[in-house]
């Protein structure tokens, strides 16, 4: 196994074809976890005011219609993260700078309370995370996901949220009276149980057994919760779908998704270099059955097919999260959200 950075997943920067932005950066003290291993590569975050923060994807494969990421760039450092050549229309790495160099949009929650007071507005599930994690350390500082999220309750707009950071809990006060409105539902992301992995391929999130913990918690708050058991990466977490699945349902899980890791642009030889020093004795292994998933290659840009893959390994990697979800979350569902409650301009009714 190669000496990698401690407390980082990529190992070096990749190049950047497009042009550069200049941003000046901010020095934030900010407070981490206690797992999380500090970084030899000290973390900037660079202050941005964007003129809008719901983005509305139009791909066929994202099952949201608006997000918001009130970061770019994100310190957990996972290795497999698809969101990392984003990065590069900053005018930053995919690299080491997209963990290290952190974009914060200050005004988002001014632009969504924008949003919901303008009268174009129709009220739609708003997923936080669609990108990059809003739960990240720079959430400890910054609070904009919090802000936002009260401004969700206020104006009753529905929420679903995606993370891997415990700092959810924080916001409990709010995530509570969300849900009990049915407007609210969360998905933690659990990739292994395998603490020696996690920590080589995730080296700044919590552990799994805090993730499950936060699984029992929001269950045990009455908040809808699921987990995202990906990316699947043939050779290294595949066999432990089943147990994933399974953890998951004991603590109160009501549903489980997955996807198959592709590695798009920078993406590829990012991935590339850490396997081979992570894992060098089966490292052309893992990339073999990773391309036997999309057609041959290591990326895959093709909708519809991209996200969960294709051919015989794809394949048994859906089956062994279909059977899971049958045996263990069999009669559990995810609850479709309201959008019914939306107050326009923020108005409490007269019975409220």
């Amino acid at each position: 196994m190669g000496d990698l950075k401690k407390g980082r997943g990529a190992q070096f920067n990749t190049a950047n074809s497009f042009a550069n932005h200049q941003y000046e950066p901010v020095d934030v003290n900010s407070s981490f976890d206690d797992d999380f291993p500090e970084p030899t590569i000290k973390t900037q975050f660079f202050e941005e005011h964007p003129k809008q923060i719901i983005s509305r994807p139009k791909s066929q494969d994202i099952g949201f219609l608006a997000s918001i990421n009130p970061y770019q760039g994100c310190e957990h450092g996972c290795i497999y993260c698809y969101a990392r050549p984003s990065h590069e229309y900053w005018g930053f790495s995919a690299g080491l700078d997209f963990e290290s160099k952190i974009m914060v949009k200050k005004n988002a929650p001014e632009l969504l309370e924008k949003q919901f007071l303008a009268r174009s507005y129709k009220p739609v599930v708003i997923h936080f995370s669609g990108n990059t994690d809003c739960y990240q350390p720079a959430e400890r500082t910054y609070q904009l996901t919090r802000r936002m999220l009260q401004l969700c309750l206020r104006y009753r707009n529905p929420v679903s949220i995606i993370t891997k950071n415990a700092l959810l809990l924080r916001d409990l006060d709010i995530l509570q009276p969300l849900a009990e409105l049915n407007l609210l539902n969360v998905a933690i992301s659990i990739t292994t149980l395998n603490e020696k992995l996690r920590l080589l391929m995730e080296p700044r999130t919590v552990t799994a057994n805090q993730r499950l913990r936060i699984v029992a918690t929001l269950h045990r708050a009455g908040i809808p919760v699921g987990v995202m058991t990906a990316p699947i990466i043939p050779g290294l977490n595949d066999h432990e779908i089943p147990k994933l699945v399974e953890q998951a349902a004991e603590n109160g899980a009501c549903w489980s998704a997955y996807t198959v890791v592709r590695l798009n642009g920078a993406l590829g030889p990012l991935f590339t270099d850490w396997l081979r020093q992570a894992f060098p004795d089966r490292a052309g292994r893992v990339l073999n059955q990773i391309a036997d998933c999309h057609g041959g290659q290591l990326n895959d840009s093709r909708s519809r097919v991209r996200m969960l893959g294709e051919g015989a390994y794809a394949q048994h990697i859906a089956q062994l999260h279909r059977v899971a979800c049958q045996k263990f979350l069999a009669n559990r569902r995810l609850p479709e959200l309201t959008t019914a409650l939306f107050r326009p301009g923020g108005q409490i009714g007269l019975f409220e």
